[in-house]
């Protein structure tokens, strides 16, 4: 029996009308899968594989109380949205934030099962956070938080069954408090946590895996497109690790970087940033409009976008649906050839299909900027088999798993013109492997 993508969609809007990230997310996905279902593999429509895969395995809520640094009693919500373990076990970050509700995890959570499929790694879909923001608190006030986190959390997850990251709000420091409380609770030590600090179980370029992956990626477009990264003129929205590091990659490949973006607004400099301008720029934390008083060639933009400024190549690491409609256009008319998101769902749905439409090389999200679970995947083999491998050896298989990454990409998504839709090649790509692997485990 033959899916409509109208009839899908509602179907999806009567159980999830009230999560607007979520449905967007699946909107996506499902507009290039229902047609590939309905003739390539009809057989999944009858084991309702899409009705499965949007309705997560398990959805965990929990209170997280805890005390401030003046003692008061501090209330916050906890959840875990474990969405498909087909593959493996549950993996994704936690976030801590105070946009974090459940839409927005249940997107991150499906996008990820997507995106961890591609990798070629045995790894399922989760995502996970609070609505604690970590802004203005003490280290104390976290470690607080993050062993009342850890104290409901650990019941659900383990090395075998959901092995947990970090995300926005969640780093080196939140991880280092997490992991401590749950080898204090469980009374061993083992990988159910990536992201570790080097010295104990972690790998060596994790911070830098995202940025990486993002330039490993475009560069594969560039390569199919014979054509090649130096001299290319790139903008970049956001200012913390997946931007930092995909600044600090694409300058050492010889590319021109001149914008980087907070949500106060966005640092240009038109002569291109160098390693030595980025670590000052590092150094600023959010005060990127004082860059212009140490290096003149620089400009902040207050309450503006990156997208404005002449390209070749946008990288938007930032946040979901920070580049809409009207920043694809300016994008198109100044002649930007490539969009990688290095961020979750950065481009509006209507900013994609301008790209499409113009034919701008357009990398999405799950695969783009899929290195930094990649490198997660690795420090869980590293953990499983009590190694840790060198920088060199880690950055070399993530380079080569975004460049299989990419194959799918173009195996799944090359149209009949020549160009690749690269949205589509990962949609059904990451499809893939997942919908087999429910076929085979049966009606679960």
């Amino acid at each position: 029996m033959s899916l409509t993508l109208k009839s899908f969609i509602k179907y999806v809007e009567e159980r999830n009308g009230h999560e607007p990230e979520f449905l967007q997310a699946v909107t996506e996905v499902t507009e290039d899968l229902i047609p590939y279902i309905n003739s390539k593999k009809p057989e999944l429509n009858d084991l309702k594989i899409l009705e499965r895969m949007v309705e997560p395995e398990r959805v965990i809520s929990f209170r997280v109380t805890w005390l401030n640094d003046s003692n008061e009693v501090q209330v916050n919500r906890g959840y875990r949205v474990q969405m498909n373990s087909a593959i493996g076990p549950y993996k994704g970050g936690l976030r801590f934030s105070p946009t974090v509700n459940l839409s927005i995890l249940k997107f991150l959570a499906f996008e990820q099962v997507f995106k961890n499929s591609l990798t070629g790694l045995p790894i399922g879909g989760g995502k996970g956070g609070s609505d604690f923001n970590p802004k203005g608190k003490s280290d104390a006030e976290i470690m607080r938080f993050c062993q009342s986190f850890m104290t409901e959390l650990y019941r659900h997850i383990g090395p075998n069954t959901d092995v947990p990251a970090g995300d926005i709000g969640v780093g080196e420091r939140e991880i280092g408090y997490l992991f401590g409380q749950y080898k204090r609770i469980q009374n061993h030590f083992t990988g159910v946590l990536t992201g570790k600090g080097k010295d104990w179980g972690g790998s060596f370029i994790r911070p830098e895996a995202t940025g990486y992956g993002v330039l490993y990626f475009v560069e594969c477009v560039l390569d199919h497109n014979k054509d090649d990264i130096k001299g290319k003129v790139i903008t970049i929205s956001g200012a913390g690790n997946v931007a930092y590091f995909a600044a600090q990659k694409a300058i050492s490949l010889g590319a021109k970087v001149i914008t980087l973006s907070n949500s106060s607004g966005t640092l240009h400099d038109p002569e291109g940033f160098t390693i030595e301008k980025l670590t000052y720029i590092s150094s600023l934390g959010r005060d990127l409009d004082k860059y212009p008083k140490k290096f003149k060639t620089g400009k902040f933009h207050s309450g503006e976008k990156p997208w404005q400024f002449k390209c070749n190549i946008a990288l938007p690491c930032a946040t979901q649906n920070e580049l809409d409609h009207s920043d694809a256009k300016q994008l198109i008319k100044s002649g930007c050839k490539i969009v990688a998101e290095g961020a979750n769902m950065p481009s509006t749905a209507e900013a994609i299909k301008a790209f499409h439409k113009a034919k701008i090389h357009f990398g999405p999200g799950k695969a783009a900027n899929a290195g930094g679970v990649a490198v997660s995947g690795l420090e869980m083999s590293q953990n499983a088999i009590g190694q840790q491998w060198n920088s060199e050896k880690v950055d070399s298989r993530l380079k080569q798993i975004m460049v299989n990454i990419h194959k799918t990409c173009v195996r799944y998504g090359a149209e009949d013109d020549g160009y690749i839709n690269y949205l589509k090649g990962a949609n059904i790509g990451g499809f893939i492997k997942v919908a087999n692997a429910m076929k085979a485990q049966g009606v679960v």
